[in-house]
């Protein structure tokens, strides 16, 4: 088996992993609040994330060279969770997979005040036919824009802000201070709710919790393997498979069924971000590639690819 056929496999088995993990919030969410849930998937995530970093020799200390902006990031990925976490509680998980694909067509639109980045015609086009997607499955003024739309379509801002202060940082700060921070920051945040939002945890959904937290690691572990494996512009676009699984997963144990304009909005927002993604891979295309940098596009919190 070739490294790269390697790398698709791990991708693919990565967001197979992220989809499960979003049906199990989902299903907590009939019971617990979101920011309880963070908060114990984070405290079971951070065990096993600790024993791997303190077990890499090449990681002195955690201490971050740029603290304001690595502190930023964290904040802007504990909004990106919560709102993901919300919008998969209260929606169809395909309707918002659908809000939150369209988070590297804002990594485009952002990469040029934010980065430098020169986007030409051909990008700028499929961020505005992305968008035009987004509105296919929303239909404003046709159906009601609930607070589960707009939370998905903040946790999409919000996690294509992470990947520009990521790709930003990428290589001035460890990964290792990436990953810590926005762990640690969420747990203490999440911390202060817990006495107004608590609910006794029974056994099951304990472990359910810890499920969430160990399948983010897992994911996360796999996705750093894909992109080390196999080239960027070749794992990216994997990450769409997610709703496959949410389509699977929605009818299987939610009763949900995606109706035509989610299924022709999802297409449409998928389509332009391979489009993106194909013209990032080009040479003389793109000099920050910040899609194709962007190690996990739906909830930037993880490594980054070297």
């Amino acid at each position: 088996m070739t490294a790269t056929l390697k790398g698709l496999l791990a991708a693919l088995g990565a967001f197979a992993l992220f989809s499960t993990h979003d049906a199990v919030i989902k299903s907590l969410g009939a019971t617990y609040q979101v920011f309880q849930i963070i908060f114990f998937s984070m405290l079971f995530a951070f065990v096993p994330m600790s024993i791997i970093m303190l077990a890499d020799k090449a990681i002195d200390n955690f201490r971050p060279h740029f603290p304001v902006l690595v502190l930023c990031r964290a904040g802007l990925s504990i909004i990106a969770m919560s709102c993901a976490f919300y919008a998969f509680t209260v929606l169809p998980l395909a309707e918002v997979y659908s809000l939150l694909f369209a988070t590297p067509l804002l990594v485009t639109a952002l990469s040029v005040p934010l980065l430098g980045e020169t986007v030409r015609m051909q990008r700028w086009g499929a961020v505005l036919v992305g968008l035009i997607g987004v509105l296919i499955v929303l239909r404003p003024g046709v159906t009601e824009l609930t607070p589960g739309h707009i939370a998905g379509l903040i946790a999409a801002a919000a996690s294509a802000m992470s990947s520009i202060l990521a790709r930003k940082l990428g290589g001035k700060e460890r990964p290792a201070v990436l990953i810590l921070f926005p762990m640690l920051l969420s747990m203490l945040v999440m911390s202060m709710t817990l006495p107004i939002v608590y609910v006794p945890v029974t056994l099951p959904d304990l472990g359910l919790m810890a499920i969430v937290g160990f399948l983010s690691v897992l994911a996360q572990l796999c996705i750093l393997g894909a992109y080390r494996a196999a080239p960027a512009a070749f794992v990216a676009p994997l990450q769409y498979s997610q709703i496959l699984w949410a389509t699977l997963f929605g009818a299987l144990f939610f009763a949900e069924t995606p109706d035509r304009y989610v299924a022709i909005g999802s297409s449409v927002i998928i389509l332009s971000g391979i489009f993106v993604v194909w013209r990032e891979s080009r040479e003389n295309v793109s000099e920050q590639t910040p899609v194709l940098r962007t190690a996990n596009p739906r909830v930037d919190t993880g490594p980054q690819p070297k």
